[in-house]
């Protein structure tokens, strides 16, 4: 007869073989929210505060460039049409004009203090590293990265699918497939993805183990070089669950374009699940 701590050990091993499994699906049927578009010139969709500063700031100054270069082609063509030897035979014999030259001192200098006024603290918020939920400590190499989950005994490295395979092929698109992707994701995709649940302050600490690396994920506003023998520190909070893509972006070698960067934000819930298979997974 089946003992009572037996039948609970195989009862256990379902359920968490079927945590396991509902995490996976959960996972792999994540919407694509931060990838680029063929073609697109503006920003990806913002999924964090930071991101979100940043494109506010982005705008404010493309407002106060456009006025400025406005103002100056337009004084460049008023001095062309109305000084123009065949108008103004008589050229002004005067070299100095005190007012005008006090004004394009001060107003400068006022333009650059009031877009200071904006731009630090948008800085101060990506560089004051607030405490984190969890702590992971990225690692780039040439070429591909590695993640460890400081604060859960998890490690892993991370490559683009199909990095050794070449140009995309039938054998490529499978393995993509298998993972979740389409074609699509080629050369953005990664065999590991870097899990994070949404709401979470996730602290990255970043660093390099040959030459500089730089680890980004545009749609989150981070970028942080990663430099050999030192480290430096990224922050974010992701306010939407998706797949988030990046790219090193930092020239790194002649593989710099094929080490991608996968982040998956999921349901706390999700993520929990996603913990207990990692740590038997991807133990550090």
């Amino acid at each position: 007869m089946m003992t009572f701590v037996k039948r609970m050990g195989i009862a256990a091993g379902i359920g968490i073989g079927a945590g396991a499994a509902s995490a996976q699906t959960a996972i792999e049927d994540l919407e694509i929210v931060g990838a680029p578009t063929p073609g697109a010139t503006g920003f990806q969709t913002a999924a964090t505060e930071l991101a979100r500063d940043l494109h506010w700031l982005d705008g404010m100054l493309l407002v106060i460039i456009t006025i400025i270069t406005l103002l100056v082609v337009g004084l460049l063509a008023w001095v062309i049409l109305r000084y123009n030897a065949r108008r103004n035979p008589t050229a002004a014999t005067f070299t100095h004009n005190s007012p005008l030259e006090v004004a394009w001192t001060i107003v400068p200098i006022v333009i650059l203090v009031f877009i200071g006024a904006f731009s630090l603290p948008v800085l101060f918020k990506q560089q004051e590293i607030p405490e984190g939920d969890i702590n992971i400590t990225v690692t780039g190499y040439q070429w591909f990265w590695s993640y460890e989950y400081t604060d859960e005994d998890i490690f892993f490295e991370s490559y683009m699918i199909g990095y050794n395979e070449g140009n995309l092929n039938d054998d490529i698109v499978a393995q993509l497939e298998e993972a979740g992707y389409s074609e699509d994701e080629f050369r953005l995709a990664t065999d590991t993805a870097v899990v994070v649940p949404v709401g979470a302050t996730v602290v990255m600490t970043v660093t390099g183990a040959d030459v500089i690396h730089s680890w980004t994920i545009p749609a989150f506003g981070v970028k942080q070089d990663a430099v050999p023998g030192r480290f430096a520190q990224l922050w974010f909070n992701a306010e939407k669950e998706g797949i988030y893509f990046g790219q090193c972006s930092e020239l790194c070698g002649k593989d710099h374009a094929y080490m991608p960067i996968t982040v998956k934000v999921v349901d706390p819930a999700v993520y929990e699940e996603w913990l207990a298979t990692a740590k038997e997974e991807f133990p550090a």
